[in-house]
């Protein structure tokens, strides 16, 4: 059985806070800190640009890219890490559209990211080829894939509701209709078990500054299945893409396999900052963590819904059903978070109604949800939220 009060320890957690928000920012990992001053006074500092090869700096995409790769059920060797998720997102989808060149539609669901639409509309407008991005609502995806089809391209779970989709059964209804998938598993990867291979996904996508706790910014990964690893044209024709970066060849050539899916220089701070962030997956049983998310998951939802019936549940029900988040729907849901996070409690808001509260069992406890749904019960009785300060908005909800 996973010791998830040792994983608790290995966080920073600001006293009196309950932190239900690692479903937009993991918290900071206390080995990262170590690991980043480390790699900047030891590395940075005494090697300077002798690091990209005595410190390993520039093979870090794939080592923690496999390291990543364990935890998203895919081989050793096919995911990388570098760029933004946005960025990987383009490359996915352009390489995927690359191998049904005769087909035009891109289908995707309401409850996508909006960056992940806003990606495939940019990527129309470039291809000028008459691609048309079909978006329907999450329970019509399945019954959208025919022959029309190209590239069905999801977030595996909806970042509103928490809906989970199942990515057995539609990669295995987009291959039999002759499509390719593409999966965002920017609320999955270390919210629950994944298994690319096992469900024979085409490509993924995911950012690592959610539950796997890389930090701000961190570094976002793409995973090729193997059978398009060395055919795949990667869009983004990036200098560490190139077969010989260092031959310095004024002509393209893409590197075999995942390699050529890299672009640009490493973020190497943000990645050493990962890797330490990664070492509080060692002795993790996701199937332990599954059943403790959907135990924590179920535990809020029926407290709240006793003590606060003025909210409603905007997540499904079943456990099995959806992530590691929970989102209830109220019309003053912003003032409502900015009222918890007054009182220590973090989730976040979602427009247009949405409060949503990621439980990640690394760090949050049986504890951390009964006192946050008592806070929330006080603020919600006493209608606390029910003022100016907590009605205007900033920047990020």
């Amino acid at each position: 059985m996973t010791d998830f009060e040792k994983t608790r320890s290995l966080f920073y957690l600001p006293e009196g806070v309950v932190y239900l928000d690692g479903n937009s920012l993991g918290p900071l990992p206390l080995a990262a800190r170590e690991r980043v001053a480390k790699l900047m006074t030891d590395e940075w500092g005494e090697l300077l640009i002798k690091g990209w090869n005595k410190a390993g700096w520039m093979m870090m995409p794939r080592r923690i890219g496999d390291r990543v790769g364990r935890l998203i059920g895919a081989a050793e060797g096919t995911v990388v890490m570098g760029d933004t998720l946005s960025v990987k997102v383009y490359q996915a989808l352009a390489s995927a559209l690359d191998l049904v060149p005769e087909r035009r539609v891109i289908l995707s669901d309401s409850g996508n990211f909006p960056s992940d639409l806003y990606m495939a509309q940019g990527l129309i407008g470039t291809l000028g080829r008459g691609h048309e991005l079909k978006v329907v609502e999450p329970e019509e995806v399945e019954a959208a894939i025919d022959a029309s089809v190209a590239v069905v391209m999801v977030t595996e779970v909806d970042y509103r509701t928490g809906r989970l989709h199942d990515m057995k059964a539609l990669t295995k209804k987009a291959h039999a209709a002759g499509a390719i998938t593409v999966w965002d598993l920017a609320h999955t990867a270390g919210a629950l078990p994944v298994d690319l291979a096992g469900a024979d996904a085409d490509f993924a996508v995911g950012c690592t500054y959610k539950y796997l706790n890389g930090g701000p910014g961190a570094p976002a990964f793409i995973y090729v299945a193997p059978r398009h690893a060395d055919k795949v044209r990667p869009a983004l024709s990036g200098w560490l893409g190139h077969e010989a970066p260092f031959a310095f060849d004024l002509d393209y050539r893409p590197s075999a396999g995942i390699d050529r899916m890299r672009v640009g220089t490493p973020p190497i701070l943000g990645l050493a900052a990962l890797d330490a962030a990664l070492d509080a997956w060692e002795g993790v049983d996701m199937a332990d963590l599954r059943r403790q998310s959907i135990r924590l998951c179920d535990l809020f939802v029926a407290e709240v819904e006793k003590r606060c019936p003025m909210l409603t549940l905007g997540s499904p029900r079943e456990g099995q059903k959806r992530g590691s988040q929970i989102s209830f729907l109220h019309e003053e849901g912003y003032a409502i978070m900015q009222a918890l996070i007054a009182r220590g409690v973090i989730g976040d808001f979602r427009a247009p109604n949405a409060i949503r509260f990621g439980f990640t069992p690394l760090y949050i406890g049986e504890r951390d949800v009964l006192k946050a749904v008592d806070i929330l019960t006080d603020i919600m009785i006493n209608r606390l939220w029910d003022t100016a300060e907590y009605k205007q908005r900033a920047l990020v909800t």
